[in-house]
């Protein structure tokens, strides 16, 4: 619900603020930001549970008239009561929605209640209890078509010029429909244009791990992607964003030349910090004696205390000195993803015989070996982003597909 502010006791609810230095959302953002509003947190009491309790019937949720699975990580109020009964209360946010409007957003009190239900739930919390509703809250329920009908381009595999993105595709969230809709749309003009379309890797873009998630494992909830959701997630950072996209948007055209060139310069930059670091030497408290690089490396060190030590050839921000710590602490960390990520692409590259016999494999359960006879995947990669696809099985597998490969170069090499 969006409640008005000007009829809100702000007292009896605690501060959030946010960072004080914020972190743009953009490497092209060089101005300071700094927050102009605050959010406020409070809570749910047993007489606010009492009131959803005895409403329950009127929640299309709980009288079925929507059938549908709702978010897992975004519940409605009704759903929290009923499921988290041992919980005495349940927290939510009062979050203005902009600074020239009176709007609060009230997060964590999602409901599909009606509206005279919402009024007499406010009236049971301490300072709400004479809030205004402007909106209320309510209940959606939407159809979506199995992303699995679709190929990494976005395009529907059934109807060639066609390509879908966001709550259609199954998602849930802003954030997820804006990386589907930027792909869809570069991919959609890259096919008018006759041109290679855009697939990422899962090891460069969370964009990636969203879409591969989507086209290969279908969805039974609304999707949310999640850091948790990634194998690579050193590699997906947010100080490495530019180095491992930039690249790609300037090939497309969607990054000026300038912007361009200010990416090689801090490319630049980082490069020769990093080259200062592993050259010069410091002297420890205990006499060893280590270049910059190593010292970094300890935990407890930070990239002041470094050039606090030695000063460094030139200025960094802030953006930069992130980048170039996270580099060097995760080093040996990010060596061994990147052996792991080539070992893995190569095994993907693995190409199935046309007439392989998956009935042959040992270790495969019957529905595995169905599911492979059906789908047919030409390369190891393909198999492993099967739903039904196991660890163990996938090994089998590529045993068994290299143990063929073996035989016919042996066989080959004898005619």
């Amino acid at each position: 619900m969006r409640l008005d502010r000007h009829t809100i006791d702000w007292s009896a609810f605690t501060p959030q603020p946010g960072d004080e230095a914020p972190v743009p959302f953009s490497f092209r953002t060089k101005r300071p930001l700094e927050n102009k509003v605050v959010c406020y947190l409070g809570y749910t009491n047993a007489e606010t549970h009492d009131v959803i309790r005895n409403n329950l019937d009127k929640s299309p949720l709980y009288s079925g008239l929507i059938t549908g699975i709702g978010p897992r990580y975004c519940p409605s109020i009704e759903d929290k009561v009923v499921k988290f009964p041992h919980h005495e209360r349940h927290q939510f946010f009062l979050e203005p929605e902009g600074l020239e409007t009176s709007e609060v957003y009230v997060n964590g009190l999602s409901s599909s209640l009606p509206l005279e239900v919402q009024m007499e739930i406010l009236s049971t919390v301490p300072g709400l209890n004479k809030a205004k509703i402007l909106r209320p809250a309510y209940g959606i329920e939407y159809d979506a078509v199995s992303p699995t009908e679709l190929d990494e381009t976005l395009e529907v595999k059934k109807i060639p010029g066609l390509f879908l993105a966001g709550q259609i595709n199954g998602t849930s969230g802003y954030e997820e429909a804006a990386a589907q809709g930027i792909m869809a749309g570069i991919n959609a003009t890259l096919k008018v244009h006759s041109q290679k379309p855009l697939i990422l890797r899962r090891d460069e873009a969370y964009i990636a791990v969203l879409i591969d998630d989507l086209v290969s494992k279908g969805v039974e909830e609304p999707y949310r992607l999640f850091t948790s959701r990634a194998e690579h997630r050193l590699l997906l950072r947010v100080d490495n964003a530019d180095q491992r996209l930039t690249k790609y948007g300037y090939d497309l055209g969607l990054i000026g030349e300038e912007d361009y060139q200010s990416y090689l310069a801090k490319q630049g930059r980082a490069k020769r910090t990093l080259t200062f670091l592993s050259k010069e030497k410091a002297v420890l408290e205990n006499k060893d004696r280590v270049t910059l690089k190593e010292w970094l490396k300890k935990p407890h060190v930070h990239f002041q205390d470094v050039i606090g030590y030695k000063q460094i050839p030139e200025p960094l921000a802030e953006e930069e000195i992130r980048f170039i710590e996270a580099e060097v602490k995760y080093e040996g960390y990010l060596r061994r993803q990147e052996k792991e990520i080539e070992r893995m692409n190569r095994l993907d590259r693995l190409k199935v015989p046309l007439d392989f016999q998956f009935t042959r494999v040992s270790g495969l359960t019957r529905e595995i070996v169905e599911k492979l006879e059906k789908a047919r995947p030409k390369t190891i990669g393909e198999a492993r982003k099967m739903p039904e696809m196991t660890p163990a099985a996938l090994t089998n597998l590529i045993a068994f597909v290299r143990a063929g490969r073996k035989r016919m170069a042996a066989k080959t090499c004898s005619t």
